[in-house]
């Protein structure tokens, strides 16, 4: 009998198990290869890093025999130099020829300076900024820029301190530096140098001329102004007072001859003092003064005060009533009186950094002469209330050294320059920053800022760099104006004209350049662009600062080459070249108020020197 609910059995199909274990067994056999192929990855890496580790340590070897070989190299090789100087001043006992200064080893400065030999720092401090071809031969001291410049350098200028990737300068570098050992030795070249240091011609050598070293005589004793603090004890510089170079002083036998090397057209650089007529030259103690036998001489040049300091002088800058000069070096800045020669004060920031040196780079003091403001290489702005003699604001926001200041012309804005590639504004009053204005374009990347300047107006912001650019900037909108491109170097200074109409440029091109600002000036001319007037050519080395004289109808600048030159901007002509420094001159400056300039070198000095103008041309 039939069931209704006979139904048929239940088996499970064959041909679907079969597909279930196919895959099953396919996914195991993916996952074997993944995992396998892991396995090989995992003992890949390891071998991979084990062949790395392997170089690392063979470089880390090689790095640790190479510097072995270097202290070892240094070792003997400085071993080898303390034999040959001992046996050369054995050679000099014996009537040899004066002993050759060693590079290896520490050379004390000039003797009447008194002042400690550099440091080792100082000695083997990096060139100015970014390692340029140009940086070779930069003074001991702060050369600019470095560690970003002739440090932090110019300055080793300018410093000559540069102002750093490599060091200003700008000594007191920032800048550009010379042979600093005493008269009559001879520079590490194996050149007789005369008693301005200077190197002799070869007619002298050949003739056997001796320099006899100038005699140094001591400090006049200047009356004290009445209402005039005394120095402060303590101060930095071997002396209270400048020496002062009196008509007498001036009076001197000797040879009298300045560097050679000179550029063809260096006309004046190679002229010889002793052949020059009476009246186209002017001798002192320990300068002298050639004047251009192709222009009419205009102006007279005396030495007023030598200024002694114990270490670089890398700026000087007058007060605007012309009564005082404030000179920046090794940690400190010195005021001193310009009528008397007397040091009336020195300021030093007892919370800085003890380690290392700390080159003062730029000073400057308020219209009102109640402020000094200074830029250092801890890329901090100082600014001193100087009656106090203390600090009222320390303004930071700089990444490097400070290498240029200047007043906004009303006193109420200070203007900073630094190897960061800034500009910055602050307010004197609130030590805030107002506007930083970068060089942030395509031009060259080490484009630190070596100096700048306000428009008399105070309109215009201008700027040099080591990208060899000038920039113009307005204040007011903080919009760059202008670039303006003509120099084949770095350019360590600029300065404006005293009538807003043109601009100064000093360069590591061993010129000077006047620009036409065209409708940027204060007149605001047709001009739409920037244009070179005239290139100023007769320094035989870099030229690390430039400043006009109050009334316009003069150029002045200091160079590596020592010299300090007066040009006439009418006729781009050179009236006279000033030899007084057996270093660089890295910084120059002029009173606004009296007939006064000032010099700062790496020789340890600053000098205030007199220019008058002659009733008649000579």
């Amino acid at each position: 009998m039939s069931n209704v609910y006979n139904h048929r059995q239940m088996v499970p199909s064959a041909p679907l198990s079969t597909r279930v274990t196919e895959l099953l067994d396919a996914l195991k056999n993916e996952y074997d290869s993944l995992n396998q192929e892991a396995s090989n990855m995992r003992l890949f890496k390891d071998e991979y890093e084990q062949r790395v580790n392997s170089q690392i340590n063979e470089i880390q070897a090689v790095q640790q025999n190479l510097f072995e070989l270097e202290r070892t190299h240094h070792k003997i090789r400085q071993q080898y130099e303390e034999e040959i100087m001992r046996l050369r001043r054995e050679l000099e006992a014996r009537g040899g020829p004066p002993v050759t200064p060693s590079p290896f080893l520490q050379q004390l400065p000039p003797q009447h300076h008194q002042a400690p030999p550099p440091s080792q720092q100082q000695q083997h401090q990096p060139p100015p900024p970014m390692s340029q071809p140009h940086s070779a031969g930069m003074p001991h001291g702060p050369g600019m820029y470095t560690g970003m410049p002739p440090s932090s350098g110019p300055h080793g200028g300018p410093n000559g301190s540069a102002m750093p990737h490599g060091q200003p300068p700008m000594a007191g570098e920032p800048h550009p530096g010379a042979y600093m050992g005493p008269p009559g030795q001879y520079p590490p070249g194996g050149m007789p140098v005369n008693a301005h240091g200077q190197p002799m011609t070869p007619q002298q050598q050949a003739a056997g001329v001796k320099d006899r070293k100038p005699v140094m005589t001591p400090s006049q004793g200047m009356p004290q102004q009445q209402g005039v603090p005394p120095p402060s004890q303590g101060q930095a510089g071997p002396s209270q007072m400048g020496s002062r170079q009196t008509p007498t002083q001036s009076q001197r036998s000797g040879s009298l001859v300045p560097a050679r090397g000179a550029a063809a057209n260096n006309q004046l650089a190679d002229m010889d003092p002793e052949t020059v007529p009476a009246n186209m030259k002017r001798e002192g103690a320990d300068w002298f003064v050639i004047f251009n036998p192709k222009m009419p001489r205009m102006i007279n040049i005396e030495n007023v005060y030598t200024l002694e300091h114990k270490s670089v002088v890398c700026c000087v800058k007058f007060s605007n009533d012309g009564k005082y000069l404030a000179t920046g070096c090794n940690r400190v800045t010195q005021i001193w009186n310009v009528a008397t020669g007397a040091n009336e004060c020195v300021l030093a920031d007892e919370a800085a950094t003890k380690n290392g040196d700390l080159y003062i780079r730029a000073v400057c003091f308020s219209p009102d002469g109640k402020y000094l403001v200074t830029g250092a290489e801890d890329k901090q702005i100082r600014i001193w209330d100087i009656q106090k003699r203390a600090i009222r604001h320390v303004l930071t926001g700089h990444d490097q050294d400070i290498y240029s200041l200047d007043f906004s012309p009303d006193g109420s804005m200070i203007l900073s320059g630094s190897g960061d590639r800034t500009v910055r504004l602050w307010n004197l009053e609130s030590g805030k920053e107002m506007c930083k204005f970068t060089i942030d374009d395509m031009g060259p990347r080490d484009a630190g800022v070596t100096s700048v300047a306000f428009s008399p107006n105070g309109k215009l912001v201008a700027a040099s760099s080591l990208d060899k650019m000038i920039r113009l900037w307005e204040v007011s909108s903080g919009q760059l104006l202008q670039r303006i491109d003509g120099h084949k170097d770095s350019v360590y200074a600029v300065a404006f004209s005293p009538d807003g109409q043109s601009l100064l440029s000093g360069s590591l091109d061993k010129t000077l350049r006047i620009w036409d600002l065209g409708r940027f000036g204060s007149n605001s001319r047709s001009n739409d662009t920037v244009s070179c007037r005239s290139v100023l050519v007769g320094h035989k080395d870099f030229v690390l600062s430039v400043a006009y004289s109050p009334d316009g109808n003069w150029i002045v600048s200091g160079s590596k080459d020592r010299g300090v030159q007066f040009w006439d901007p009418r006729s781009s002509q050179t009236q006279c070249m000033l030899q007084g420094h057996k270093n660089s001159v890295i910084s120059v400056a002029l009173s606004p108020t009296q007939m006064y300039f000032a010099t700062g070198s790496g020789d340890y000095r600053a000098r205030i020197w007199s220019y008058e103008t002659l009733p008649a041309p000579m």
